[in-house]
């Protein structure tokens, strides 16, 4: 069988597991998504001690990433999140710090002594169940459509760490509470980090040196395995299609190790690859 022919099939039976998989947008989504936020803390919004953790994480294990940088983003969780315009600040009971978003979502945090005496929440003018944040590092002058996977794995213990991640159903064997620490995650087969790639996936391939390795198609869209019961507790619910892990556990591949994507559409123009 040929490739386009395999990529053909591929995309087919995908489409049909990601069409099985999205349920309908629930009545309530519709005209929800922009909230005036007030004093009163959402408990479930982020912590700004957690968050400072996460950076402070960064730094001690700087290993994994030394030319990296570190960013925050917002993405989508519901499909009908409009992630245009979005402002976020720190609010503590008596610190209120607006924090510059950019046209990508991408965001970094001061550190304001205040805030973390305060237990400060970091929210944004979106409803909290309608997006994921995540951490982004990322290692400067990588050829285009790649990732290194030193940068994911640092990645995946400032993200747990800074207590981003979203997914919230207990049929997710992965944050069970043995699971739910940096460790339990970002260094088990079995934990399961969902990353987010720039556009929707065809494949990913892991490359160090000699030794290339495509994954398979468990480690795209989420494990493949989502139902309609299911993705409403992911954070992948909106970026099924561009989901994907690495193999953040195994000691074989090294942190130079090159994650590169094969993209189902082109950049739009004048977007780099």
């Amino acid at each position: 069988m040929t490739r386009q022919l395999v990529r053909v099939v591929s995309l087919c039976a995908m489409g049909t597991a990601l069409m099985a998989a999205l349920p309908s947008a629930p009545a309530w989504a519709a005209g929800q998504n922009t909230v005036t936020v007030k004093s009163t803390r959402d408990p479930v919004d982020k912590s700004y001690r957690k968050m400072m953790r996460g950076m402070e994480r960064f730094e001690r294990e700087r290993a994994f990433a030394p030319s990296a940088t570190l960013r925050f983003q917002l993405l989508p969780r519901l499909p009908s999140t409009d992630m245009r315009g979005i402002t976020l600040r720190i609010a503590g009971d008596s610190v209120s710090l607006p924090v510059a978003v950019d046209d990508n979502n991408f965001f970094v945090l001061p550190r304001h002594e205040q805030a973390l005496q305060e237990d400060a929440a970091v929210l944004a003018s979106r409803k909290t169940a309608s997006m994921t944040w995540r951490a982004r590092i990322e290692t400067p002058g990588l050829p285009p459509g790649t990732r290194r996977l030193g940068d994911l794995r640092l990645e995946c213990r400032v993200g747990k760490e800074a207590g981003l991640v979203s997914n919230s159903s207990p049929l997710f064997g992965w944050i069970s509470d043995a699971l739910n620490t940096p460790e339990g995650v970002c260094t088990s087969p079995d934990g399961n980090y969902l990353f987010f790639a720039e556009r929707p996936i065809f494949a990913v391939t892991l490359r160090a040196g000699e030794r290339v390795e495509t994954l398979p198609f468990s480690m795209l869209y989420a494990g493949g395995d989502q139902t309609p019961d299911m993705l409403p507790f992911c954070d992948c619910q909106a970026l099924l299609d561009r989901t994907y892990y690495v193999p953040l556990w195994d000691a074989s591949w090294p942190d130079d190790t090159l994650v590169e994507f094969e993209y189902m559409v082109d950049a739009p123009d004048g977007v780099a690859p």
